[in-house]
């Protein structure tokens, strides 16, 4: 007797199903989508609401497994399972796909039992994966990603300030995500059909920095020969996002006063004054009141810019957003790079040396990582040492002032609870067993340490 419909689970069949698995299939509970390769397959593929999927690769045919690479790598949130021949695995191409792009593979002769096992466990490993998904799309805002106390006050401050049409100063290490930010502001704001124009003010030619900015007329110096619309001007009824802005020189911050004060440019050759609507969001990672005090930077424009300040936290700050974010960038690798890498996770080595590396490089740091990590690995489950994160203390960041008592003993209490945690897979009991404490204590430092528990924990 087949089972009820509210118990039935549905999966994708890529390949021509024989008449006694299907039968074998629907007994067990099992909804089969049929998709013999034929025809509009990828949007078939792409209305279903299977999660699972087998995909017959017992024999080999070039053409076949093309399409099939292509297929699986545009839906990497399904769990595929193969059935194979040991001829089949025997050839390259086919042992690359079943590792980079398969949860499991049976071998023929097909046995019923086996393949209700490899589906079932997949279809559970599917659903904990969608969960995530769900978690993660819950922690996804404007393209930052973070469920983090910081994370949420910069949401809540990014929301608070966009639609108040006067500058910002976005604060924060190098890595941290300042772009982005800045980007979030202008797609809140109620310039966000108007252009976002970004300048690195560091990677300005000396020579030029004023042209670049304001502009030039025809013949205002040598080289001159045409007209130039400057990037301030290319920005009018939109945005400019002047990044590193410690690094722009005296003279050009002159100026940039006077259009803040003036809201009007003169290009580089002209004395007439142009009207622009402008909205001026910067951001540094140097400190620049210390930068006023140096004579570096002026301290008139400083407050000019200074009217709403938003720190960007650094990534060591952001507890478990850690993790979210280094899967994150290991699925989009993965999207991208399907035939070229066969991992699926981490290990937990490599989450534990996540968790407590200091990110002194931040969110930029731990994408490249990750990426490396993705190709270098030898096993499914990546390593502390494919991070290059082995045995590595978490040193404070260069430039840093040295720790008081007090962060010391919160930086080493962060590290124990999340070491034990990962030792006991998560299960609290064990975990308040093994450091002699109590389970509310474990629950306490998680929520003050920004330590997300998976929804396995006891």
């Amino acid at each position: 007797m087949t089972e009820p419909a509210r118990f039935r689970r549905k999966v994708v069949w890529l390949g021509q199903i024989e008449t006694e698995q299907d039968a074998a299939l629907d007994q067990a509970g099992w909804d089969v989508l049929d998709l013999p390769l034929q025809g509009d397959v990828e949007a078939l593929l792409a209305r279903s609401a299977a999660t699972v999927g087998v995909i017959d690769l017992r024999e080999r045919d070039d053409r076949r497994l093309t399409r099939l690479e292509a297929l699986l790598a545009a839906h990497p949130e399904k769990r595929w399972v193969a059935l194979v021949c040991s001829q089949a695995l025997a050839d390259r191409r086919v042992a690359t796909l079943v590792r980079a792009a398969c949860f499991d593979y049976v071998t023929a002769p097909v046995h019923a039992d086996r393949l209700f096992d490899a589906l079932g466990h997949a279809w559970g490993m599917a659903r904990l994966n969608a969960a995530d998904r769900t978690v993660e799309n819950d922690c996804v805002f404007e393209g930052m990603y973070g469920c983090s106390p910081p994370m949420r006050k910069l949401a809540a401050r990014i929301t608070k300030f966009a639609p108040v049409d006067v500058p910002v100063l976005i604060t924060g290490e190098t890595g941290t995500g300042k772009e982005v930010a800045a980007r979030a502001l202008h797609r809140r704001s109620v310039r966000r059909d108007g252009p976002f124009v970004a300048i690195n003010c560091g990677a300005l030619p000396a020579n030029l920095v004023q042209s670049e900015l304001f502009g030039h007329e025809r013949g205002a110096f040598t080289g001159a020969g045409s007209r130039k619309i400057g990037r301030i001007e290319a920005a009018d009824g939109g945005v400019v996002f002047l990044d590193e802005i410690g690094d722009l020189p005296l003279d050009a911050q002159t100026n940039l006063l006077r259009f803040l004060q003036e809201g009007t440019i003169e290009r580089v050759g002209s004395c007439v004054s142009i009207r622009l609507d402008v909205r001026v969001i910067a951001a540094t990672h140097v400190d620049l009141e210390k930068a006023v005090a140096d004579g570096r930077f002026r301290e008139d424009l400083y407050y000019r810019l200074n009217v709403l300040r938003l720190p960007v936290p650094p990534l060591r700050d952001r507890g478990a957003d850690i993790l979210r974010l280094a899967r994150h960038f290991l699925d989009a690798f993965r999207r991208e790079h399907a035939a070229g890498t066969h991992v699926r996770d981490f290990g937990p080595e490599a989450e534990t040396a996540l968790c407590t590396f200091a990110w002194p490089g931040n969110v930029r740091e731990l994408m490249n990582r990750v990426r490396r990590a993705a190709v270098v690995a030898e096993s499914p489950l990546i390593g502390a040492a494919d991070l290059d994160l082995a045995a590595r203390p978490a040193a404070a960041p260069v430039g840093a002032h040295a720790p008081t008592l007090d962060l010391a003993r919160a930086h080493a209490e962060r590290e124990a609870i999340i070491a034990c945690l990962r030792a006991s897979r998560f299960n609290v009991s064990e975990c308040a067993r093994r450091l002699q404490v109590s389970r509310v204590t474990v629950y306490r430092l998680c929520k003050k340490y920004s330590v997300r528990l998976n929804t396995t924990t006891h």
